[in-house]
């Protein structure tokens, strides 16, 4: 299932229609929170020297999100600068902390990242300073802003760092990976 990418290091192991079923299907699995989980620590996995596995998942509190948690060190969390953001966030929170009594008691959240964000719009302002009076330290400093350059990255197959590197939107995940590594490099320490 892992195939190479164009990137050098970068594995994607990409999803598929099947996905959609797979809650209909997991949940007689008497391990079916546990699957990636135990997918993710099969022997020969060390052989691939991966520094980091990133899991992409769907914006729903599913059966796959929560197999997720259970397999991951850590949640980030992107937190979209709309209306309804913070109260999903709130939901976020309370499915973590039930993944950690039950599933998981190492899980813990990287970070708060702020997407689609607009500057000369009051709501993204507002999400903004609601989420550092509510989370403070847990929200990073980078800001993933609006950007047209990451809505079309896709459409060519791209990232959006191959796609247009010195576009907004690059220019910010590019700051976004340099703070995580320079939390995690703290945390390892």
């Amino acid at each position: 299932m892992i195939q190479k990418t164009d990137t050098q290091d970068l594995f994607l192991i990409p999803a598929t229609t099947d996905l959609s079923s797979a809650d209909i299907e997991l949940f007689s699995n008497e391990k079916r929170s546990f699957l990636l989980h135990d997918a993710l620590r099969q022997k020969g996995m060390d052989d691939f020297g991966f520094d980091y596995i990133l899991i992409d998942c769907p914006p729903s509190l599913s059966l796959l999100t929560v197999n997720a948690m259970v397999a991951a060190h850590s949640v980030l969390v992107p937190l979209q600068s709309e209306f309804f953001a913070l109260e999903g966030l709130s939901q976020l929170m309370l499915t973590i902390r039930e993944v950690r009594q039950t599933a998981n008691p190492d899980l813990r959240i990287e970070g708060v990242v702020l997407t689609m964000y607009d500057a000369r719009n009051n709501l993204s302002q507002q999400v903004e300073a609601d989420a550092r009076a509510n989370l403070g330290d847990l929200v990073f400093t980078s800001i993933i802003p609006r950007n047209v350059r990451v809505s079309e990255a896709p459409s060519f197959a791209l990232p959006v760092l191959a796609y247009d590197s010195s576009s907004k939107g690059a220019v910010a995940y590019r700051s976004l990976a340099q703070e995580l590594l320079k939390k995690n490099t703290k945390i390892a320490a």
